[in-house]
């Protein structure tokens, strides 16, 4: 499986972005797609995860209500719409797949089989 993300850049604190994670190889129908995130001196942070099946969706508090995942199942895409940003969102956003998910939501990197190469996200004035 390799997965490709796209779609970062560099915002003011309010404005939006749209994360791409385009995914090939054996993504199965109970796999389960993930984004983290890790700021520079911080450790890698769970943003928001989907169920490839049936598209149930998870994601952490600190982003719950302005950040939403989706997946464009035709297309082996998940993405991450991200609304009202803020300077603490800037981070490296990584795209990850659970391929035989134990638990839900898969909230732990250690969980995730595939990881894309990270998006930089900035949000400043």
């Amino acid at each position: 499986v390799q997965l490709q993300a796209s779609g970062g850049g560099l915002v003011q604190p309010g404005e939006s972005l749209r994360l791409a994670c385009a995914a090939s190889g054996d993504i199965y129908a109970n796999s389960a797609m993930g984004w983290f995130r890790q700021a520079p001196g911080k450790e890698r942070e769970f943003v928001a995860a989907i169920s490839w099946r049936n598209g149930r969706t998870y994601a952490s508090d600190s982003v719950k209500g302005r950040f939403t995942i989706s997946r464009d199942s035709a297309e082996n895409t998940v993405f991450l719409r991200m609304n009202s940003l803020r300077p603490e969102d800037t981070a490296v956003y990584y795209c990850a797949a659970d391929i035989f998910p134990v638990r839900w939501p898969p909230r732990d990197s250690g969980e995730y089989d595939y990881w894309g190469q990270g998006t930089q996200v900035t949000v400043s004035s």
